[in-house]
């Protein structure tokens, strides 16, 4: 379950904005989680709340934030939306769709005291 080490990666950035911004308390973390960043949502709750026990997060909610996947298609040269890897473009059909957008993860926000 890599959602545990991503978790661990957030309170790692969490720790960091506290040690260079001077707060104490975090009460609403925000994560922008696209389609295609293999993340599965209930997990990376779970492991939100484990990871979170006894730091400066430890009350924090999740607040997840899901950002649409988008494409290049080479073939009709145009942005598209996109639900999977490697799928055919919508408007063409075509394979060949560069992921532009939709495969990150990213803290977006934090709510903090």
């Amino acid at each position: 379950m890599h959602e545990m080490s991503l978790a661990e990666g957030v309170l790692q950035i969490i720790e960091d904005a506290a040690r260079s911004q001077g707060f104490r308390q975090v009460r609403t973390v925000w994560l922008e989680i696209g389609p295609l960043a293999g993340v599965e949502k209930e997990a990376m709750r779970f492991c939100f709340e484990v990871v979170m026990r006894d730091s400066i997060a430890h009350e924090a909610r999740l607040e997840i934030v899901e950002t649409p996947g988008q494409g290049w298609c080479m073939q009709c040269a145009s942005s598209v939306p996109v639900a999977e890897l490697f799928g055919a473009c919508p408007q063409c059909g075509s394979h060949q769709v560069q992921v532009t957008g939709g495969n990150e993860m990213r803290v977006k926000e934090l709510e903090v005291e």
